[in-house]
């Protein structure tokens, strides 16, 4: 096996300052990244790729690919905590588990943009309809994790309240944003577009490599509490996006044949939602504890996707 691929990942300045971020927790050093810049910079990179995403959308003739993609993603994200639920129930309660499926059936937008990074070193360009897809995938996950929290819940006393959580499932912050950075850039005229180029493009990376910094330090200060819950969900985070991926890497072959869309479609069901689900659940299902799926999908799967997963459902998309 070429391991290049993954020493090349491995390197990546993003990446570093990840790991520099957990490494400043253990130290117990006093660096931080301020609430507001870090939300800004969410936002930015969201703004960015949605933005990106519509111009190059705009450039795309509809076609039944990708309609075919499109469902084919939905798929995904409902038939993911479907069987992932299932395994959670065996060792936690119900509200974790349908709370953990949701999260792994649901995608990660920071995940995305990485892995949108990655593309760009292999020399490869996102199609716009990609980035649909992904704001597709974030709700029919949240939605399928409910239901089977209402179907397996015995307690008739704790009434999941639905129609909030699957409003709020579709008028997320992250969703809107991207959704409507990617209808501006499909509408938005090409030469008055070149004017945010320079915003869009060429701050990108380093706007990105401050972020996983802040989400290194985050993932850095919950994985001490996670560890309390014992082997099996650290098994579980570690496993199931790896799963996920392959699968989905190999079984991608059958709606497109492009290798960028392929490696998106592998990194989105791989991916667990740390924002978007937490949010959902934490009012429609109180009783799931954000200290376990939090940590689970920000510091253990997110981490595990960018070093090993990345070079890996790349080199099954080129060789399948």
């Amino acid at each position: 096996m070429d391991f290049s691929l993954l020493i090349d990942n491995l390197t990546n300045p993003a990446l570093l300052f990840f790991v520099l971020g957990i490494v400043a927790v253990y130290l117990k050093s006093d660096l931080t990244i301020p609430e507001n810049s870090s939300k800004f910079i969410s936002l930015y990179l969201l703004f960015a790729i949605g933005f990106k995403g519509g111009q190059e959308l705009s450039h795309e003739t509809f076609t039944f690919e990708i309609g075919r993609s499109m469902l084919f993603g939905i798929c995904i994200s409902l038939l993911i905590p479907l069987y992932t639920f299932f395994i959670l129930k065996r060792k936690l309660s119900v509200f974790d588990a349908g709370a953990i499926a949701a999260a792994y059936g649901s995608v990660s937008a920071v995940t995305f943009v990485t892995a949108v990074s990655f593309l760009e070193t292999q020399q490869l360009q996102l199609h716009g309809h990609m980035v649909a897809i992904m704001a597709l995938m974030e709700s029919p996950a949240i939605i399928m994790g409910l239901i089977l929290i209402s179907i397996f819940n015995a307690d008739e006393n704790e009434k999941i309240q639905k129609r909030t959580a699957v409003q709020h499932s579709f008028t997320n912050g992250s969703v809107l944003l991207i959704l409507g950075s990617l209808i501006i850039g499909y509408f938005a005229n090409a030469k008055q577009a070149e004017g945010i180029k320079p915003f869009t493009n060429d701050l990108f990376k380093g706007f990105l490599a401050i972020f996983l910094l802040d989400m290194g330090i985050t993932s850095g200060k919950k994985l001490k509490a996670f560890f309390s819950y014992g082997w099996f969900p650290l098994l579980f985070a570690l496993l199931i996006p790896l799963i996920n991926g392959c699968i989905i890497a190999a079984m991608s072959s059958i709606v497109t044949q492009e290798i960028s869309n392929r490696f998106i479609f592998a990194i989105l069901a791989a991916s667990a939602s740390y924002i978007a689900v937490p949010a959902a659940m934490k009012i429609s299902v109180p009783k799931a504890d954000p200290g376990l799926f939090l940590p689970m999908a920000l510091a253990v799967s997110f981490p595990v996707n960018i070093t090993i997963g990345m070079p890996l459902y790349f080199l099954i998309v080129q060789h399948t």
